[in-house]
């Protein structure tokens, strides 16, 4: 990593510099803010606030993308509540050890990187599940809840959005996996449980899963129909009905639902060499089944 190190106790800053250059890292040393933001970017800027006199909010500001911890030699306002409230990441009491720093420095670095991935997952979702048309009613509902639909991403979109509606943390389980039951039964009360291919397991098996989830909040979702009488089903279905019928599709069925679900997203070219049909026939096609392109 890339470390600015901030610091007027030029000896501090090299004893600082020195350990961490040890341990693979690139360090750079400035005395002063205004030299400071002169400087390029960085994954970690490392502030002293023992400089006299200086102000600490452009130093914040330049490198709000980075980690920034304050290193302390008493805690005050000045010198940590108003940089902790203004960007910095965390702060550091002099005088210390370097495996603690790198230990927060770490920290941080594993936090960023989970806030990035989980911002990305949240777009995908989002973007994945904006296909579907309709709102999904979260009131009333009564745990465990149980969901069958031929279309497994309707389900995945009923959970995915509860669990963020409600801000709670999921867990994923699929019951092909041979840690299933014990990692359902490790997990606490206060999380949603998101479980699918309920369809594989056998009754016996069922009432061994349905045992685990009293007094737990979970979502479980089959691809076949489900037919246990003590609990309430809710039944999705998708919006054509064409994957909801069980059977193997008609082709012209198939290029009729994928005319009509994806000509928005792909120019008449790339669709017409998905479908296997010239553009030409991708016309045919629309004015076969009075389907109207809007531009």
């Amino acid at each position: 990593m890339r470390i600015l190190i901030i610091e007027n106790e030029v000896y501090l800053a090299q004893s600082i510099a020195t350990k961490l250059s040890e341990l693979g890292h690139i360090c750079e040393m400035c005395t002063s803010t205004r030299d400071a933001i002169k400087s390029n970017i960085y994954d970690v800027v490392l502030l002293s606030t023992n400089i006299n006199g200086q102000d600490f909010s452009p130093i914040i500001e330049t490198f709000k993308k980075s980690i920034i911890i304050l290193m302390v030699s008493y805690i005050s306002n000045d010198t940590v509540s108003k940089p902790l409230f203004a960007g910095a990441k965390d702060y550091i009491l002099k005088p210390f050890m370097i495996e603690e720093l790198i230990r927060k420095i770490n920290h941080y670095q594993d936090y960023e990187k989970l806030k990035k991935r989980n911002e990305a997952y949240d777009k995908y979702l989002t973007h994945t599940f904006s296909s579907l048309v309709g709102e999904h009613n979260f009131e009333g509902l009564e745990f465990p809840l149980f969901i069958s639909s031929p279309y497994q991403k309707h389900a995945d979109s009923f959970a995915f959005e509860y669990a963020k509606k409600k801000n709670l943390p999921l867990h994923f389980i699929t019951l092909s996996d041979i840690k299933a039951m014990s990692e359902i039964e490790s997990i606490t009360e206060n999380s949603l449980i998101y479980i699918i291919d309920l369809q594989i397991l056998k009754k016996s098996e069922r009432k061994a899963l349905y045992a685990l989830l009293e007094n737990k909040k979970a979502i479980i979702c089959s691809t076949d129909k489900i037919e246990d009488d003590e609990y309430e089903v809710i039944e999705i279905k998708s919006e054509s009905n064409i994957f909801d019928q069980g059977e193997i599709l008609p082709i012209e069925d198939y290029v009729k639902y994928i005319v009509l679900n994806y000509q928005h997203k792909f120019p008449d070219t790339e669709l017409s060499k998905k479908l296997g049909i010239s553009r030409k026939s991708l016309w045919e096609k629309r004015k076969k089944y009075d389907i109207v392109k809007k531009k």
